[in-house]
């Protein structure tokens, strides 16, 4: 059964603080890659490097020319024999979305790993330059990268000034889980001036209940929704009238695939998310 640990690797990336690799003489222009997660594939074909991507795992499926890439493992699994068969000059790995015993057995058997390692939404430019670098295409990733930034910059000015809304991110519905502290998810929240009662959780992705929801009387519940994970167990808030978001009919969902992905395209959704979150503030 899909759980809320699937639901980040598949839609977000718990993001990992660990030292970026750096790129070295045989990995500069890296004609066979293989991209251990939906957001790499995704940003490879944005700096116009995704043909040189021979393997990639299950839920990499944009852009549409994604789903032909042969898949080679999930975020539990890899295929070791797959991988090697693929023969790749190259693998951009994910710490926060792959099985590090696998990792480690690749790199013992010599093979080149680099790893994708964004903390921040402005990291996502960072990233855009790094595989350019990785993959001979630095014309267009520079590009890229300072359209990213450029377009972020111009959604913070213009939500910097709006009062604080209160929000409950609902991340995952069971076990209930929520986003605090330096979460991707936290960050967008603070782009759009959303007040989060639960920021100062211990963990990035806290699990909490029910009752903790109602006692903060959020005006607002988010629910972002993905075509590729799909809860059975989902909670019906029309039992506790008592929150305002719920006595207003006031829910958000935004769609996963782009929004919760450490790439580009998640702007397109935050922006959507922005505007959203104002109307109910009026």
């Amino acid at each position: 059964m899909m759980n809320w640990k699937t639901c980040l690797f598949i839609c977000l990336g718990m993001m990992m603080p660990s030292s970026q690799s750096l790129a070295n003489e045989q990995t500069l222009s890296a004609q066979r890659i293989i991209a251990l997660a939906p957001h790499i594939v995704e940003v490879l074909f944005d700096i116009g490097a995704g043909e040189q991507i021979v393997g990639t795992t299950e839920h990499s499926d944009y852009p549409e020319a994604a789903k032909a890439i042969p898949r080679i493992g999930n975020y539990a699994r890899l295929n070791i024999e797959q991988v090697l068969a693929s023969d790749p000059d190259l693998i951009i790995a994910w710490r926060g979305g792959n099985p590090t015993d696998d990792l480690d057995r690749l790199e013992k058997l010599g093979l080149n790993i680099v790893y994708s390692e964004p903390e921040s939404i402005e990291d996502v430019a960072k990233e855009l330059q790094y595989f350019g670098q990785l993959t001979g295409h630095q014309d267009q990733a520079q590009q890229q990268a300072q359209k990213f930034l450029q377009r972020l910059q111009q959604l913070k000015q213009q939500y910097q000034d709006k009062s604080a809304i209160s929000v409950f991110y609902e991340l995952w519905p069971r076990p209930l889980t929520t986003v605090a502290n330096n979460a991707w998810p936290q960050q967008q929240l603070a782009v759009c001036q959303a007040s989060n009662p639960f920021i100062d959780s211990p963990s990035d992705y806290p699990q909490i209940n029910v009752e903790q929801v109602v006692l903060n009387a959020p005006q607002i519940i988010i629910q972002p929704d993905s075509s590729s994970m799909k809860s059975p167990d989902s909670i019906d808030w029309q039992q506790w009238q008592a929150i305002p978001a719920v006595k207003n009919n006031a829910f958000i969902r935004p769609n996963a695939d782009k929004l919760l992905r450490m790439t580009a395209r998640s702007l397109d959704e935050l922006i959507v998310l922005c505007q959203q979150i104002d109307k109910f503030r009026r």
